[in-house]
């Protein structure tokens, strides 16, 4: 029943009549009312949202999904039918009936809506985050920060302008489920292997793929919309997502829309990595790189690859799939190594290959039983990702990744694939995020964006 006809037909049936109590389930009463949580509106609903993002949120009493997005109008609607179970599920049948778009944008002029979760192809990262900042929402947004730095820049910039709470999506911050990425960085910063020399980063692979033909764009998705603010390319389903399950997607093998996955799992060890250094407001000073790329098939992005950069505290870092997968951290006097292990986010997530690495390994285990003293330096130990930007939505604090430390992940991977365009050593600026003497260089620092869509035209 609309709401409309609802309060008409009570009018006319409390007019002149003793009204009823009824019975009022407990959840609507009190401090976890629907009307005293962080209402959230959900931007792309794939298999990151789903499987992580909403329910990692939703978990949480203090939050209410209230609102779904999606080009692919079909997935907005499933995404809605995932909500609303979600809490049936739990005994709340009928606890909320939320409300579908297919432009995002539409959805941002709620004002009952708090905070948004952007969970979109990496294209549409920054633009979406700038559009909710500047509505007033606070912001979850899955890695990395941008598709280019310059969109990074001027992302962090506006989040920072408005003051919204954003939390960048670097789960190896929190706590839960990875408590071992805080312990390493903490051990690291408190020189328990001596002064830091070198960093070693494995990054999973991507393999190309096959050329696929063109393909009807299905009726239930913007495809224009989808494209953003990259150059028409003609639509087939490997090169978006898939039509009728939520496996991984093509896109993220197209540098159309992302760099691949110096940016997909760089931006996690980079992040662990400048957790660890200190450098979490900065990035390198020197970079060089060499990498393979396809030369037929749909799917595009680096394949092998060899990353050397140095930052300006001197320390040296490798970025390569030769190495396994996770952080090495190298120094002075010892060594530590940290890695997810087996625990992944979603079921296409790399596992460890080789089941003799440890989550968290040292040359000395009396490294790892080291106690931090109440003098020494103490990283700020958040909850899992979503939970601390909830907590952090309440107290108006900056979470744990907050925007401008996701950029600098982010743009550290950026200039490494720029790198991998680019002969020879590259000299960065990190403070005015340029490379020195080097036009060739500083043109893939941006991207020509599609009018309309784009960082370039957010008001």
């Amino acid at each position: 029943m609309k709401r409309r006809t609802f309060l008409k037909n009570s009018a006319a049936a409390t007019a002149g009549t003793i009204v009823v109590p009824t019975i009022i389930p407990s959840h609507v009463m009190g401090k976890n009312a629907p009307s005293n949580k962080i209402r959230i509106g959900q931007i792309g609903f794939g298999r990151i949202a789903m499987s992580h993002d909403l329910p990692s949120t939703l978990r949480h009493e203090s939050s209410i999904g209230v609102a779904i997005a999606d080009v692919d109008i079909k997935r907005a609607g499933m995404g809605k039918e995932w909500i609303e179970k979600f809490y049936a599920d739990k005994g709340k049948a009928n606890y909320v009936d939320v409300a579908v778009y297919q432009d995002y944008r539409e959805m941002l002029q709620d004002k009952s809506i708090d905070a948004v979760i952007i969970s979109t192809p990496d294209h549409w990262h920054a633009q979406p985050a700038m559009e909710a900042a500047l509505a007033g929402k606070d912001i979850y947004l899955q890695k990395p920060a941008s598709l280019t730095i310059k969109e990074g820049r001027q992302m962090s910039d506006t989040v920072h302008r408005t003051g919204s709470i954003f939390q960048q999506g670097s789960q190896q911050r929190g706590t839960d489920p990875w408590p071992q990425f805080h312990r390493a960085c903490e051990l690291v910063r408190n020189g328990r292997i001596g002064e830091l020399e070198k960093i070693e980063i494995g990054l999973p692979g991507d393999p190309g793929g096959n050329e696929e033909p063109p393909m009807s764009v299905p009726e239930n998705l913007d495809y224009d919309m989808w494209l953003g603010s990259t150059p028409l390319q003609y639509y087939t389903e490997k090169g978006v997502h898939p039509q009728n399950d939520f496996s991984r997607p093509g896109w993220l093998r197209l540098e159309q829309f992302g760099a691949g996955m110096i940016t997909g799992w760089g931006a996690h060890h980079v992040d662990t990595a400048h957790w660890a250094m200190g450098t979490e407001y900065t990035g390198p000073v020197e970079v060089e790189a060499e990498a393979s790329f396809p030369s037929s098939g749909l799917w595009n992005v680096h394949g092998d690859f060899m990353v050397h950069a140095r930052y300006a505290n001197g320390v040296k870092m490798q970025i390569s799939g030769t190495f396994p997968n996770g952080v090495k951290f190298y120094g002075s006097e010892g060594w530590i190594f940290v890695s997810r292990g087996n625990v992944a986010v979603t079921s296409s997530d790399p596992s460890q290959s080789d089941t003799e690495l440890k989550a968290l390994d040292a040359s000395n285990p009396k490294i790892l039983k080291s106690e931090i003293g109440p003098d020494e330096i103490h990283l700020y130990k958040a909850p899992e990702q979503h939970e601390d930007w909830l907590n952090a939505i309440r107290s108006r604090r900056d979470p744990v990744a907050p925007a401008e430390v996701g950029h600098r992940s982010c743009s550290a991977c950026l200039v490494s694939h720029i790198a991998m365009k680019v002969d020879g050593k590259l000299h960065w600026d990190p403070r005015h995020e340029r490379f020195l003497d080097n036009d060739s260089a500083n043109a893939l620092v941006k991207r020509p964006q599609r009018y309309p869509f784009g960082t370039n035209y957010v008001l």
